[in-house]
């Protein structure tokens, strides 16, 4: 679909489809791509064929339910026993134009631009004139680049930023007279307070109008503090990076994300992949129907949310789904990464000094952090040492920093509690 003039509201006719007008495009493209994956990709028909379903038995989102959830773990040893793809690409391997990185390793396949990703930040008012700095990370992880694609379909320049450094962010956004800002709440907070530490007021000081979230939950105290207290309008975005990017997005209503129409998205019961009907709460489980060639076909996200069915005010006619109340799975999203109870384990037990852990995952001061707790098999261990090893392999597998290592008296950790304790509470 074309990028319509600024004067418009809505990206484009797909976003105000009738309900039945919807439905019949979704299952048509859901068919042919079913057809084509399973013509073209290895994984997908082994797929099929194992629990005896042909192409032609997919003719509508319903008929979904007759296959099977692929979930990250699954995702990772396919991989592993058919690299690098694990047979999910569609075409040679010499056509294949970028390649990104997710935590795992999971090597993801994308073509290097969707203009339909933008419709989240054209949503969110951004425009031509804009100024926008971009804080997530173009290192491996595709958040950057894609983010960056989306926000110059929508006409803004974009400020290639990335993550860190948060002096040189204030100090960028200040002299670019930046208006827009895209990373997540937490790292938008830590600039704000910064700034004011360094005699900054936010509102005469800085030009942002607007901030646009993904990665981690924006908790409704924050968007209070940020709308209220320094006049900068808030979106969010739920984006899972192995299907392939955004898909649900905030418009100005701000009463739940807007599925986009280049995804069938489900909400199903975990333990079956039955499908639910509106308001109950089960898995996000995605299928992607804007690139062929990744034939990644109902893939379980380990979110757990619900929906609503009635059109939006805003003239937006999809369903929304109504946030992200937990996690299904054994895995947890912290700081905008995913952290694999596998993963973990990996990184902590490959320590001959660990006997038990556990991964305490809490919130402070509107931030993800990780405590991770350690009980020992000798008294006598180099604790200096052994915290810098673990917090280096730590990063090296998860991508991600520990906050802090307590060591604790052996018995403290009961057995059925080792692993990943998610203690974070959104208000």
């Amino acid at each position: 679909m074309a990028l319509k003039s600024n004067r418009d509201k809505y990206f484009d006719e797909l976003e105000t489809m009738l309900p039945s007008s919807r439905q019949e495009y979704l299952d048509m493209k859901l068919s042919a791509h079913v057809t084509y994956c399973y013509n073209h990709s290895p994984a997908v028909k082994a797929s099929l064929d194992k629990v005896g379903v042909r192409p032609e038995d997919i003719k509508t989102t319903k008929d979904l339910e007759k296959l099977p959830v692929i979930r990250k773990t699954d995702l990772l040893e396919m991989q592993k026993a058919s690299l690098p793809y694990g047979g999910i690409i569609g075409m040679p391997k010499e056509e294949v134009e970028r390649v990104f990185i997710s935590p795992g390793p999971i090597y993801e396949i994308q073509p290097p631009a969707y203009k339909w990703f933008a419709k989240a930040f054209w949503a969110a008012g951004f425009r031509k004139g804009d100024v926008v700095t971009n804080t997530f990370t173009y290192h491996m992880s595709p958040a950057g680049i894609l983010f960056h694609e989306a926000i110059r379909d929508c006409g803004a320049t974009v400020v290639v930023a990335g993550t860190g450094n948060t002096d040189l962010q204030i100090q960028i956004m200040k002299e670019l007279k930046v208006t827009g800002f895209v990373g997540t709440p937490s790292f938008l907070n830590t600039v704000i307070k910064r700034a004011e530490e360094l005699g900054n007021n936010i509102k005469k000081d800085l030009y942002l109008k607007r901030a646009w979230f993904t990665g981690e939950m924006l908790a409704p105290s924050l968007r209070t503090i940020f709308e209220g207290d320094y006049d900068i309008d808030t979106f969010q975005t739920y984006a899972v990076t192995e299907p392939g990017g955004a898909i649900a997005y905030e418009c100005k209503e701000k009463s739940g994300m807007h599925l986009m129409d280049e995804y069938v998205t489900e909400i199903v019961d975990p333990e079956t992949g039955k499908q639910l009907g509106p308001g109950e709460v089960g898995e996000i489980v995605t299928t992607q129907l804007h690139n062929k060639n990744w034939g990644l076909i109902r893939f379980g996200t380990g979110d757990l949310s619900s929906y609503v069915a009635e059109p939006c005010p805003c003239g937006r006619t999809a369903y929304r789904i109504t946030g992200i109340v937990g996690r299904a799975g054994d895995a947890v999203k912290v700081r905008g990464m995913f952290i694999v109870a596998k993963q973990a384990e990996q990184a902590i037990l490959g320590f001959s000094q660990v006997a038990k852990y556990q991964l305490v995952v809490g919130r402070r001061q509107h931030r993800d952090e990780m405590t991770l707790k350690v009980e020992l098999k000798e008294k006598d261990v180099n604790k200096e040492k052994l915290t810098l090893d673990i917090n280096n392999k730590f990063q090296d597998i998860c991508r991600i920093k520990l906050d802090r290592i307590e060591f604790v008296s052996p018995g403290t950790i009961p057995d059925k509690e080792q692993g990943i304790k998610d203690e974070r509470k959104w208000e």
